[in-house]
């Protein structure tokens, strides 16, 4: 499984060294694309398929959604072929859509891997964490809201 946060630098011929325990988890290949929020997603050959799948669910249709994700994140894909020291070089297109300069970071989760520039990581990390807040006391209020109610009918039943 993925987990955990590596960073890593751009070289001036645009090559990204992947973590070496990114590299064993993933196997030698992969597959790198758009991602969500500005960051890009790295996944092995093996896993594109299932997250493609889970992207655009069952659908054997065309509908607007699908052909979406399909122009947005199956159209930057890119195999990655990686050098004897493990890096590989970052297609100018992903490189542009990332704002990825210098500083990057690898973000292992589950099954696929974000990669970053640093600096827009963690602008997103402190937002993200202020958002995870807000709902975890939202699930809160809503669990207690909940068995509030439950024991409430259970007295009136009783």
């Amino acid at each position: 499984m993925l987990i955990g946060q590596y960073k890593s630098k751009l070289t001036e011929k645009n090559r990204i060294l992947v973590p070496k325990k990114i590299r064993e988890e993933l196997g030698d290949e992969m597959i790198i694309a758009r991602w969500y929020e500005g960051c890009l997603v790295l996944v092995s050959s093996l896993s594109w398929q299932k997250l493609i799948k889970r992207l655009v669910g069952e659908t054997k249709m065309i509908i607007s959604n699908v052909r979406e994700i399909d122009r947005f994140i199956l159209a930057s894909a890119f195999e990655v072929n990686l050098d004897s020291q493990g890096r590989f070089v970052l297609p100018e297109v992903l490189l542009g859509y990332s704002g990825i300069k210098e500083d990057v970071v690898f973000l292992g989760l589950g099954d696929r891997v974000e990669i970053w520039s640093l600096e827009k990581w963690l602008d997103f990390e402190k937002e993200a964490e202020k958002k995870a807040y807000l709902a975890l006391e939202k699930i809160a209020k809503e669990e207690k809201f909940k068995k509030d109610v439950l024991s409430s009918k259970n007295k009136e039943t009783a």
